[in-house]
């Protein structure tokens, strides 16, 4: 059977799309090669460095972090930007992965089309990092209400690929009923444009990350003289 678009490297033209990736490669070259948090994933990850930025500084400035997030970009792109250097020559404990949702809002994919990119990425994560541990995070609710088409077709996907993760290598990370109301609806007051998180969420998923595995990412305390 033919693989879908969603797994099918695809490489971006938009000139700040590949500058973006550049400069990444840069970073990466002039980092001490060991990362504790590597985030992989669209506009949401991206936004570390925007909305999220505070929330970055807060809990994560302790950490020798990289944000490979870039505004747009379905798993088909994510693919392309791994084989194409982004996870080469340094070690990571934590790989965080946020993708999916473009794929649902821009090109309509079906749910398993979206599960077979993701896990097409999980692949390319453990050939390049195999002794990383990847965090698989649930696709953040979008649109209103459940009923919704993009909200059923990111909770279908999530179902999915949820099955990807064991536990161990692969761990499943869901904050989204934090996101929700206790009806399931989505508020401006938490996404804006109903997709995007805004400053305070940033907040609340960094604090969700450092009560799961603050553990390995806390720097060793220095003994007193």
């Amino acid at each position: 059977m033919q693989n879908p678009l969603s797994c099918i490297p695809t490489k971006r033209t938009e000139e700040w799309w590949l500058k973006r990736h550049t400069d990444k490669l840069n970073e990466i070259a002039k980092s001490q090669g060991n990362f504790d948090l590597v985030f992989i994933g669209d506009s949401i990850v991206h936004a570390w460095e925007l909305e999220g930025e505070a929330a970055w500084n807060q809990h994560f400035k302790q950490l020798q972090t990289l944000n490979l997030g870039f505004s747009g970009d379905r798993t088909e792109h994510v693919l392309w930007r791994i084989q194409q250097g982004e996870l080469d020559n340094f070690i990571a404990t934590y790989v965080v992965l946020l993708i999916g949702t473009n794929n649902a809002g821009h090109r309509h994919d079906k749910p398993e089309e979206i599960a077979a990119g993701v896990e097409s990425i999980l692949q390319s994560i453990r050939q390049k990092l195999p002794q990383s541990t990847i965090i698989l995070t649930a696709i953040f609710p979008r649109s209103r209400t459940p009923l919704k088409r993009m909200r059923k077709a990111v909770d279908a996907s999530n179902i999915l690929i949820r099955k990807l993760t064991d536990d161990n290598s692969v761990i499943w990370f869901d904050i989204n009923e934090h996101l929700l109301n206790d009806e399931g609806i989505l508020l401006e007051s938490v996404m804006p444009d109903l997709l995007h998180p805004n400053q305070a969420q940033y907040q609340l998923w960094a604090k969700e990350i450092n009560a799961r595995f603050a553990d390995k990412l806390s720097p060793p305390t220095k003994p007193s003289l």
